[in-house]
């Protein structure tokens, strides 16, 4: 499982024959309507403790 998730193909045989083809998932993108966004990393900083006081 974990190779095929690092995007290797892996065949599993039964008896010496070819039974079964495990391959990743294509993963697409996903756009969010058709504006580009880009979030700064402090985004994702937790908030200061004002700042979160004045959310509570």
């Amino acid at each position: 499982m974990a190779r095929a998730e690092r995007g290797e193909e892996v065949v599993i045989a039964r008896a010496g024959r070819p039974a079964v083809r495990r391959v990743p998932v294509a993963t697409r993108e996903r756009t969010f309507g058709t504006m580009r966004l880009t979030v700064p990393d402090e985004f994702f900083e937790p908030l200061v403790e004002d700042e979160l006081a004045a959310w509570e």
